[in-house]
């Protein structure tokens, strides 16, 4: 199987980034896969595909931009010459751009191919019926938001147009059969990155680090976290070292710039800026908690699930798509109230001060990230297309896949 994926890939900015290198990573190395084409984003530094297992072929295929108007053209395009035999899409709602119309014709390229005959699988990270307008940076006007519901709608059934919608969260395939009578939506979940071997949950000698990862500004809010830090400091001795790790939400530009300045006075507060993939281990490895410091949820956490893989005990707020993940797939965490920086302090400082508290939740985590390494979940959408090609025909029902996918 000759298999196009269409995604951002390092060293690209653009959201859902990380996700696509370990999907390109771990659909290499299974042998149905020939070939890997990989339609991606324009960036300035070259595309790491060189990779230390041995596996297919990649090739290279930039040709889109975020918020570029002619995405739908140009990908449309390179589908088109390269003849795959199948496609993936790695897709969220702001994957082509923040700009409407960007965004929207972005989302329409799965019912293109569906229009060309070619199975297609399409990860769908978030649903608009879950997203926070608001928090999450679209707009705080009730008519806006919405207007926004409509198109979100409409796009979500250009998506449905794929062979296979994929979504991380159960409560997501529940509200896409249930909304939009979807007979094609299947769960698959969001598999860790990496499995380094476990951890010795030991701390390297200095001061505890508190770290929060992603891209920040919307609903990713960073003034918690460094104010329930400060608290920590003032009750008790701990030395503590706060690491803010990523960069920008691309809805908020120059929000982290804002955050050094107001916070100029806090002592040992740390801004790694844009964090490189090869540097992703050290980041987790050095922290003592990962903080999720956000206002609501868009969509399943990799984030959790690379503080799983790497044995860390992880503070984060009981709501929504977290707390449904945690239930979900086995991980732990201290929990605090949304937008609480007491409650935030209290979590916190209850991993940092039971230290055997802090490496149970670090076991539990790994195990968990262990129960769902990515070469299995790339497994299961390489058995889904392999599905498809016995199974393509019109009228296409993803209850026949399932069957077929228990025969291979």
């Amino acid at each position: 199987m000759r298999l196009a994926i269409v995604t951002a890939y390092p060293p690209s900015k653009v959201t859902l980034t990380e996700y696509g290198y370990h999907l390109v990573k771990h659909f290499r190395l299974q042998k149905e896969v020939t070939e890997i084409i990989l339609i991606t984003d324009r960036t300035e530094g070259a595309k790491d595909v060189d990779f230390e297992e041995d596996g297919c072929k990649v090739t290279v295929k930039e040709c889109w931009a975020f918020n570029n108007y002619t995405n739908l053209i140009k990908i449309n395009k390179v589908i088109s010459d390269t003849k795959p035999d199948a496609v993936f899409f790695n897709l969220q709602f702001l994957k082509f751009g923040d700009k409407k119309i960007p965004a929207a014709l972005g989302l329409m390229l799965p019912f293109i191919c569906k229009l060309k005959g070619i199975p297609t699988i399409s990860l769908l990270h978030n649903i608009l019926e879950q997203v926070d307008l608001e928090n999450a940076g679209f707009t705080s006007n009730k008519v806006l938001q919405k207007a926004y519901n409509f198109i979100g709608s409409t796009l979500t059934k250009f998506v449905l147009a794929s062979d296979i919608v994929a979504v991380t969260i159960s409560k997501y395939k529940g509200i896409l059969e249930k909304k939009y009578k979807s007979k094609n939506v299947a769960l698959v979940p969001h598999g860790a990155f990496e499995i380094p071997p476990e951890p010795n949950y030991e701390l390297k000698k200095g001061p505890k680090q508190v770290m929060a990862f992603g891209k920040f500004g919307t609903y990713k809010k960073v003034e918690i976290m460094i104010e329930a830090v400060e608290l920590i400091r003032q009750r008790t001795n701990e030395d503590i070292e706060i690491v803010i790790a990523g960069t920008d939400s691309p809805n908020t530009p120059g929000y982290l710039d804002t955050m050094k300045k107001k916070y100029a006075h806090v002592g040992q507060l740390r801004f790694t800026g844009y964090v490189a993939e090869e540097d992703v281990p050290v980041i987790f490895g050095d922290s003592t908690v990962v903080v999720f410091p956000y206002t609501s949820t868009t969509g399943s956490s990799g984030v959790l699930h690379q503080a799983g893989s790497y044995g860390k005990a992880v503070a984060l707020p009981d709501m929504g798509d977290l707390g449904i993940l945690v239930k979900e797939e086995g991980y732990r965490g201290e929990f605090f109230e949304p937008e609480n920086t007491a409650s935030l302090a209290d979590a916190i400082e209850n991993i940092l001060m039971n230290d055997a508290y802090r490496v149970q939740l670090g076991r539990t985590n790994y195990k968990a990230a262990c129960s769902l390494p990515m070469s299995d979940i790339t497994q299961m959408y390489v058995d889904y297309f392999r599905a498809l090609q016995m199974t393509k025909s019109p009228g296409f029902n993803i209850d026949i896949v399932k069957k077929e996918k228990e025969l291979v």
